[in-house]
């Protein structure tokens, strides 16, 4: 019971801005996320010595294809190319970055839920012309998830980090709507919504 009280305490600390369990729980966070994106990059650099798009064929969501379902779980490691890695890099590590510091059991089940969300939406509504990759999906359920967490927490803390990166990527937020067939606006707009269910399934609650 005294253990339990403590971790209790300890997560109610992590949660509270300026406190140091706070800031030593968004440091770990940080770098744990910065570990995870050069694997993304080791992925791509597999790929390409295979033959570029080799894995994303193997390993992407193809809609409405029974050997395509597995892509729900492995597209969001695979990217189209460098630049799409590059361009989902820093927004994974910054929302990432924010996700994990509430908890790494909260958001190990909340990616999992946007995946799920995204992955399984993409494969019923999304074009069977098309192989889907990439990690924007759980970007966009990342920023979602840290929008509603301010509003079922009740944490400002998590609305000025949803403005934050809301200002910085304000222009990829259109890509929730379908205006460029090259974008999975289905994945964004789905991983959005995986993001908004996540906040409240997984909320943190007052004892």
């Amino acid at each position: 019971m005294g253990y339990e009280w403590a971790a209790g305490a300890q997560a109610d600390e992590s949660a509270r801005f300026g406190t140091e369990a706070f800031y030593a729980a968004l440091g770990r966070a940080f770098v744990t996320m910065c570990a995870v994106v050069p694997a993304l990059f080791l992925i791509e650099v597999i790929d390409v010595a295979l033959g570029a798009g080799t894995l994303d064929v193997a390993g992407g969501i193809i809609p409405h294809a029974v050997d395509g379902i597995d892509g729900i779980l492995f597209s969001p490691f695979l990217h189209d190319g460098w630049e799409h890695l590059y361009g989902n890099a820093v927004p994974l590590i910054l929302l990432g970055t924010f996700v994990l510091s509430g908890g790494a059991r909260r958001f190990i089940w909340s990616t999992l839920l946007i995946m799920a969300v995204a992955g399984i939406g993409v494969w019923f509504i999304g074009d069977p012309r098309t192989v889907v990759v990439g990690a924007s999906g759980v970007i966009f359920g990342y920023l979602g998830l840290v929008l509603a967490r301010g509003l079922v927490e009740r944490s400002w803390w998590h609305f000025a980090v949803a403005g934050f990166i809301g200002l910085l990527y304000w222009y990829q937020l259109f890509n929730v709507l379908p205006t460029d067939q090259r974008v999975s606006w289905q994945g964004h707009l789905l991983g959005l919504v995986g993001g908004l269910v996540a906040a409240v399934v997984f909320r943190r609650r007052k004892a």
